[in-house]
């Protein structure tokens, strides 16, 4: 980098400027024909696939183009070749005016596409101003001028509206030449190509500069390019049409939301050079499949009409994707295209210092033939099918195989290293062998000792402190998705929902069955994947229930088949707890792991009081205007935004993905298969914790999932939504309160205490509930349910210390030959699965508590049975804790 001595700040400013300017312009022309077109498609009355085939036909020549385009810019230097190329293209553009038949708008489109091989230029040019330690950034900055199709889509409906499609090209050529002849008089030589000139040295021959296309690496990776790019290019061309046709709108809308796609796969590619210089590009890159992959399975569903032959005759409902909705998938769908590009581009100059040019040619070749391409894939399929939204499902398909592709070439590459560190590899197979080893991630630590005193006070508390209050909101907005239905369901009747009493509990009880057979699986994620990767997964799939909430209740006859589905989908936040605890433990050492544990479940089960507080609020009002649906009609003359239940959540959790991902960190000590952790199903004590802890939290979970329902069956002349989330409140903040409390007097005498005072408050619960349907003390009532809540917060807190200062001493008894370092990772190792794996069967008290409060009120017409077995299984609970932990005699006092 010699050729870097003489270059100042304002130098590099003004290159990238430019640069970025003049990128902007010529990307705004390349997409000219998303707007244009359409008008042209009606003056020449063509058909879907000839209307694909010319607005895919300037993306030909850009793409071609680019190749030779590179490495021309490496030989006779940025500053000549970039007006060159931007005069041809202004002069192409200009020519379209003058064309009146279908092969003269073909040929003039393909002396327009001269303006997407301007990427080519611009990326061999910048890349000669910058270290190698800034140019992802650099790139990233100015790659955001793919800006320019949404400049297109702003400005040129307006324009033709106005003016006509030809002034659009007259006023978009002008500009273009205008750009070119700033850029020739302020820009300058780049600082390797003026090192060249003044040392009398040569450029490198063609064949130099296309040598290393011989390298298969650089092939498979311009594949991921053409998604990335090539996807990008295509819908940025395609949309307008498919709005206009698909949701009727006229062509200024039509580019208006367009153009929110092209901003947002836009502007954040700078923003995507920034994440791959620091995180990597294999961490943008799955990012940028697994996001994607899910919104164009959305994207892809078209409106839909069912028709179920049920036993009482024919059910029918339909659902399809608002415009409003449409728009902001999109958006999101453009934004993880951006870092994808930017992670493409990041290592090229890294790898390929000497040949950027031809490199970068080839990459952006094969990713513009993807908007070359593409384009004509849509128009057939949709003249081949009639279905609009087949375009997605095409892209769908392609990213779930480059994703898989990803996906086991790095799972190849790391097992035929397995003496290398997972971050030391490189970050994506298609550089592995090359010379220049690509930064680790930070996200890992190979370096953890929460034990060891001074490693804990100058870097392990900050570090632990910050995965934990990142793993807090992720927690809490799982439970609040997981009980969502706690309120939900007491409000289904009222918006036109003919459910029964019966149903309306099963729905508010299956989240509770799926959400603890999930647990039982997330329990040995965290050791498999990584906490930071699980977390991020784990929350992301809450988007997936909170969504279907949203767009199931608008309608009332979404048969309760949907909705028992949906019931289930809310299980993906119960099964969030068992792996967010294990995580927090690795973190902790064994004096803070307490009260750390207690944070985390405390303020995380707050997720629940949270719902119960805000959804009724939100629902009496729209939120999120047109797009958030329209509200429902009540009896009464009010209206009710019940989707707004699911809606709510959706800003949030995305939110905390990003927060888990950039901010948490995997602990490689952590790392275990399956077959390491199973041994805890051969300990007795895991078993024993097992029912105990379903007896506390179990309780809690149960109790909060069918408290709103019960006080609404038993006192039905007591508005129930505006007290019920006040016992999920009291559970939550008692547990993340007490923790101290175990950590003083010892897990299991607290627990013992905490059992006998439930006794006592089910049995003063039973003495104030209405007797056949008169009588009773609500306020009685609910202060001894507050009374529950409380003693289940405490016992959440305590077992949960117990579990570890029991694997202490059992461990060592059973282990004796492993030396000190092998033990504490063992005892680490069991005591994070065990939590985990208690938490999935105690998770079940979510499912029988309410299902227990529905059967007993079908049998007997009152909830009474079931609160009795309650009572005497805590009574059970309490002889177990005292014969095993809490006596002074006890085989393992703790």
């Amino acid at each position: 980098m010699n050729a870097l001595s003489g270059v100042t700040r304002g130098d590099q400013n003004r290159a990238l400027s430019l640069s970025t300017i003049a990128f902007t312009l010529n990307f705004a022309v390349w997409t000219i024909f998303a707007i244009i077109g359409v008008q042209i498609k009606s003056e020449l009355g063509l058909n879907e696939t000839q209307f694909g085939i010319l607005v895919a036909t300037p993306i030909l020549t850009g793409s071609l183009t680019r190749l030779m385009l590179g490495i021309w810019t490496e030989q006779y230097g940025g500053r000549i070749v970039f007006p060159v190329q931007m005069l041809l293209a202004a002069a192409a553009t200009f020519l379209l005016t003058m064309a009146d038949t279908y092969i003269m708008f073909l040929v003039a489109a393909l002396g327009v596409g001269l303006a997407g091989g301007s990427f080519a230029v611009g990326v061999a040019y910048v890349s000669h101003w910058y270290p190698r330690e800034k140019q992802g950034t650099a790139l990233g900055i100015f790659g955001a001028g793919n800006v320019g199709a949404a400049v297109t889509k702003f400005g040129a409906p307006f324009v033709m509206v106005a003016y006509g499609w030809e002034a659009v090209a007259n006023i978009w050529a002008l500009g273009l030449a205008a750009i070119a002849i700033v850029f020739f008089l302020f820009a300058k030589d780049d600082p390797v190509f003026e090192a060249r000139r003044k040392s009398g040295g040569k450029a490198l021959t063609l064949s130099a500069q296309l040598a290393p296309l011989k390298n298969i690496q650089v092939w498979r990776f311009s594949l991921y390019y053409f998604f990335v790019f090539g996807a990008f290019v295509a819908l940025a061309l395609w949309l307008p049409h498919y709005l206009v046709d698909v949701y009727a709108v006229d062509i200024r809308t039509a580019g208006m939301a367009a153009a929110a796609f092209s901003l947002s796969a836009s502007i954040f590619r700078a923003y995507g050079g920034h994440l791959s210089d620091r995180f990597g590009a294999r961490a943008v890159m799955y990012w940028t499949f697994g996001f994607s992959l899910l919104m164009l399975f959305m994207l892809s569903y078209p409106s839909t009409s069912y028709t179920i032959h049920a036993k009482g005759g024919d059910i029918s409902f339909s659902t399809e994707m608002g415009f409003g909705a449409f728009v902001l998938m999109i958006f999101g769908l453009g934004f993880f295209m951006s870092l994808g590009k930017a992670a493409v581009y990041k290592h090229i100059p890294v790898y390929y210092p000497d040949n950027v040019g031809s490199v970068g040619g080839l990459v952006g070749m094969i990713g513009g033939l993807g908007g070359f391409v593409l384009p004509i894939i849509f128009g057939a399929l949709l003249d081949l099918t009639g279905v609009y939204t087949t375009c997605f499902a095409f892209l769908f398909l392609l990213v779930a195989i480059a994703l898989t592709w990803m996906h086991f070439s790095v799972r190849n590459m790391e097992r035929a290293n397995p003496d290398v560190a997972r971050d030391a590899l490189p970050e994506l197979p298609e550089f592995e062998g090359m010379p220049i080893p690509v930064a680790p991630s930070a996200a890992t630590l190979t370096e953890w000792e929460p034990e060891n005193e001074e490693f804990w006070a100058t870097k392990g508390r900050k570090i632990a402190r910050r995965n934990l209050w990142i793993s807090i909101p992720a927690l809490l907005l799982a439970f609040s998705v997981w009980m969502v239905w706690s309120v939900v369901v007491a409000r289904l009747p009222a918006i036109g929902f003919d459910f029964s009493q019966g149903q309306l509990f099963w729905l508010a009880a299956l989240p509770g069955l799926s959400g603890a057979t999930l647990r039982i699986f997330y329990s040995f994620m965290v050791p498999i994947f990584g906490g930071r990767l699980w977390t991020t997964l784990s929350t992301a799939s809450l988007l997936l229930p909170a969504m279907g909430i949203g767009y199931a209740v608008q309608n009332p006859e979404t048969p309760y088949l949907i909705f028992l589905v949906l019931a289930l989908l809310c299980g993906l936040g119960g099964g969030n707890f068992a792996s967010s605890m294990a995580n927090i433990s690795f973190f902790y050492p064994k004096a803070e792991k307490g009260n750390a544990l207690a944070l985390n479940a405390g303020l995380g089960n707050l997720g629940v009081s949270v719902m119960q507080f805000l959804v009724p609020l939100v629902i009496t009002m729209g939120v999120f205007g047109a797009l958030g649906g329209e509200p429902v009609a009540l009896s009464d003359g009010g209206e009710l935004w019940l989707q707004n239940a699911g809606f709510v959540w959706v800003p949030f959790i995305i939110l905390a993905t990003i927060a888990a991902y950039l901010g948490m960190n995997d602990i490689a000590s952590a790392k275990s298969s399956f077959s390491d952790q199973a041994i805890i199903f051969s300990r007795f004590h895991n078993w024993i914790m097992c029912i105990l802890y379903t007896g506390t939290f179990g309780s809690f979970i149960g109790y909060s999932a069918g408290f709103p329902l019960l006080m609404k069956t038993q006192f039905p002349e007591v508005n129930a939504l505006q007290f019920a989330f006040l016992g999920p409140l009291v559970g939550a903040l008692s547990r993340a309160g007490t923790g101290w409390i175990s950590d003083k007097f010892g897990g299991g005498r607290v627990t013992f205490w905490t059992f006998v005072g439930m006794i006592v408050a089910v049995f003063g619960v039973l003495q104030f509930l209405p007797a056949d349907g008169v009588g009773g003390n609500f306020w009685m009532f609910f202060a001894c349910f507050m009374a529950l809540f409380f003693l289940t917060g405490v016992g959440n807190a305590s077992t949960f210390q117990m579990i570890p200062a029991i694997m202490r001493q059992e461990v060592p008894r059973l282990m004796p030959d492993l030396d000190a370092g092998l033990l504490q990772k063992q005892i680490e190792r069991e005591s994070a699965a065990i939590i985990a794996f208690t938490s999935a069967i105690a998770a079940y008290g979510a499912f029988f508590i309410p299902k227990s409060y529905g059967t007993s009120i079908a049998m007997t017409g009152a909830p009474n049975g079931a609160l009795w077995a309650f009572l005497v299984f805590y009574a059970i609970c309490a002889v177990i804790c005292w014969v095993y932990y809490s006596r002074k005699t006890a085989p393992v006092p703790c």
